[in-house]
């Protein structure tokens, strides 16, 4: 095995993290991403508890596991997005507070900021997360939208984010943005307009998903070489798509996951069209050696069987970069 594997506790946030460890342990997985949500990692109780951290990987050391990096999707997603009704779920009410946007903007960003010292509290390097975007809904651009107006969403990524990467940089952490749909980047162009945005900073890069990529014909390959010095973290979720009926189109015709017209869907490793071997090929070449943690979305299995089997499937196909030039041996 070339690297940990370990499971992204975001989606069982239902369960109390000592029971998802005692699973996760007799599933296979050598650690957990801690979700900054649930039980899982609460970044407050980190902070004024000197002992929360120890505790946390006592537990985890008790089920033979370790952590590498916790994540903080929710509360990031708030910070440059246009905050409606919707927000209102997804964050606490210290973050949520009376709704007014700018305020739960502005809380969000602190949160966010809290993660990262909290993480050093822990003893890690890497916090996940999310951006959020104040222009996603110009995507498709009708009417259309200016240059200039786009250039005023990445100003306002930049302006909030960069005290945020400031932040990091002072704590030793590094912002891992899991480019996706509806955050300020969301394909190779974007992630790089990003990079730009916040002049380079050192401590902006990425938790590295395919399945965000595949679905919408971006070349999930070519993302890890053209950010190979920003892969701070990787995400294994495989998802399929040109599988519906014809009915639904790759923006998901306003329908659930799962319904079986919809073009694309997130499944389990192995299940979809993701060929991760290239993808360890890849990751290899950059000299990529944190985990591959498994993050586990698909509606029509079963969670706990998608678990072991996707922890198995991962540790099967990652394999060390070959130490030697096969035709050295040539002239023995």
């Amino acid at each position: 095995m070339a690297r940990p594997v370990t499971l992204f506790t975001g989606q069982w946030a239902d369960l109390p993290l000592e029971t998802l460890a005692k699973k996760a342990a007799g599933w296979g997985y050598d650690g957990l991403e801690l979700a900054c949500w649930g039980d899982h990692f609460e970044v407050d109780k980190a902070l004024a508890d000197d002992g929360y951290c120890k505790a946390k990987r006592a537990m985890l050391k008790k089920h033979g596991l370790e952590v590498y990096a916790i994540s903080t999707h929710l509360t990031g997603q708030c910070v440059c997005d246009n905050i409606d009704e919707r927000h209102k779920s997804i964050v606490p009410p210290s973050v949520w507070g009376d709704g007014e946007p700018e305020g739960v903007k502005k809380r969000a960003a602190q949160s966010v900021i809290d993660a990262a010292k909290a993480a050093k509290k822990l003893g890690i390097k890497v916090v996940n997360g999310f951006t959020g975007s104040s222009i996603w809904h110009l995507l498709y651009s009708f009417p259309p939208a200016s240059p200039a107006m786009i250039q005023a969403g990445y100003d306002d990524f930049a302006k909030r984010f960069m005290p945020i990467l400031d932040a990091f940089k002072a704590e030793g952490i590094k912002f891992g943005l899991e480019v996706h749909p509806t955050e300020i980047a969301f394909d190779i162009a974007s992630a790089q307009r990003a990079i730009d945005a916040v002049k380079g900073h050192e401590c902006f890069g990425f938790n590295y998903d395919p399945s965000h990529f595949g679905y919408q014909g971006v070349d999930y390959v070519k993302f890890i070489r053209t950010f190979s010095d920003r892969i701070f973290h990787a995400h294994m979720k495989d998802v399929w798509w040109g599988h519906g009926d014809g009915t639904v189109g790759v923006f998901g015709g306003h329908t659930d996951f799962a319904d079986p017209r919809r073009y694309w869907d997130f499944r389990s490793i192995g299940h979809g069209d993701i060929n991760f071997e290239e993808i360890i090929v890849a990751l290899n070449d950059i000299g990529y050696q944190g985990p591959l943690s498994i993050e586990w979305e698909d509606s029509r299995m079963d969670r706990e069987h998608g678990a072991e089997e996707a922890c198995a499937a991962v540790k099967k196909f990652d394999f060390k970069p070959s130490a030697i030039a096969f035709d050295a041996q040539f002239d023995r």
